[in-house]
């Protein structure tokens, strides 16, 4: 545990886990990496959407066909 000293106190800090850089040009790849998997994430759930869509449109039609057939038999 890191602990630092301010005027013969003893603070812990607890926080060790978190890294918070002095240059903050090392955030610039984390962010670039963040939004091509966020762009990436939107783009898959557009073509599942779209997927499902065309899926749902052939179930229907097919559906509607054999309705009609069983209608007229």
């Amino acid at each position: 545990m890191k602990t630092q000293i301010l005027k013969n106190k003893e603070v812990v800090t607890m926080m060790e886990f978190l890294y918070f850089p002095e240059d903050k040009t090392k955030y610039i790849p984390a962010v670039l990496s963040l939004l091509i998997f966020a762009i990436g994430a939107v783009v898959t759930m557009y073509l599942i959407h779209k997927s499902s869509k065309k899926e749902e449109k052939r179930f229907n039609d097919q559906y509607e066909i054999q309705k009609d057939t069983e209608r007229n038999s």
